[in-house]
């Protein structure tokens, strides 16, 4: 039974490099094509750490992050004596994984209470915030838990519709009410029917946008004060809804949702087919939160647990 379970771990983690390879190809051409113009040359010099930091900026890891990888790169590259692009392009990957890395074990994991768990889905419109709650109920199903799924993003036409559907599509009951209703009222029924039900993880998916952002982080606040009054401990995570195509533009939303609100992890969604995949390592170099997991397709199983090995490999592995 341990021999199977392995072989199914390593299929799995064999079929997340490939959507993670295949989601990064436009990031890693940007990157491949910005070193063709430094192909040929024989010394590492300014000039070639210039057109690094401008290749490795167009892929959206952001002008901070960029110079605190290539100022760690120069000690290396002194201290180990590296020459060629080769060299460069290897301890660039390594110094990119220590970066993703420099954590205590388990950061990125979930952190679910031993009783019911309440998680919150928090973002702006059209980030994928609905489609992921119900991704990681199918998720967490397949972990042997049973999840429910709150309907507090009340405001939008169709987003309880949305979450009614994906509901049925991956057969978790979901609580609502009509459009309109009081958001913090929706959260509160969540956790008391996931109380009733014997549920493990309440996930509730919250509004991306009211009249001003003022009254969005009120209204966020809100729901929080209301599950930690029904619920001790709760949210037991905060989880930031983010779209990877938006570049530099999600990083200015990590920074604004983590002013207003304690964000736990990011969500990152649609990696696949953006050319500018970098933005993961900016946000959280910039804002110190981890991205939990990713968004590599549109299917149910594509939203997965972010590995920083398989993010690197498919960001420069080819390289």
């Amino acid at each position: 039974m341990n021999n199977r379970n392995g072989q199914r771990n390593n299929e799995e983690s064999a079929g997340l490099w490939g959507r993670m390879k295949a989601g990064m190809q436009k990031t890693r051409q940007r990157i491949s094509e910005g070193f063709e113009s430094f192909i040929d040359f024989s010394a590492v010099d300014e000039e070639m750490f210039d057109e690094l930091q401008a290749v490795l900026i167009q892929a959206d890891l952001g002008f901070e992050t960029t110079e605190r990888l290539l100022d760690e790169l120069r000690i290396r590259v002194k201290e180990e004596n590296l020459r060629g692009k080769d060299e460069v392009l290897r301890a660039l990957s390594d110094l990119a994984l220590q970066m993703l890395q420099a954590e205590e074990p388990g950061r990125r994991d979930l952190q679910l209470s031993d009783d019911l768990s309440v998680v919150l889905l928090v973002g702006v419109n059209g980030v994928g915030k609905t489609t992921s709650a119900a991704k990681l109920a199918w998720r967490l199903q397949r972990q042997g838990k049973k999840p429910i799924l709150g309907a507090s993003d009340t405001f939008r036409a169709a987003g309880i519709e949305q979450l009614q559907l994906w509901g049925k599509r991956v057969g978790v009951d979901v609580v609502h009410h009509s459009q309109g209703a009081d958001p913090a009222a929706v959260a509160f029924d969540t956790v008391k029917a996931a109380r009733a039900r014997e549920c493990d993880v309440a996930l509730i998916d919250t509004a991306g946008r009211l009249h001003t952002q003022k009254n969005l982080m009120k209204e966020l606040a809100k729901i929080r004060r209301v599950v930690q009054r029904e619920e001790a401990g709760a949210p037991h995570e905060t989880l930031l809804v983010l779209d990877a195509t938006t570049g530099q533009n999600a990083l200015r939303q990590a920074e604004t949702f983590g002013e207003a609100l304690s964000v736990t992890g990011i969500v990152l969604t649609k990696l696949d087919g953006t050319a500018k995949g970098g933005i993961t390592m900016a946000v959280e170099e910039q804002t110190g939160t981890r991205v939990k997991f990713v968004g590599l397709g549109e299917k149910v199983e594509d939203l997965q647990p972010f590995r920083p090995k398989d993010f690197v490999s498919a960001l420069l592995g080819e390289l």
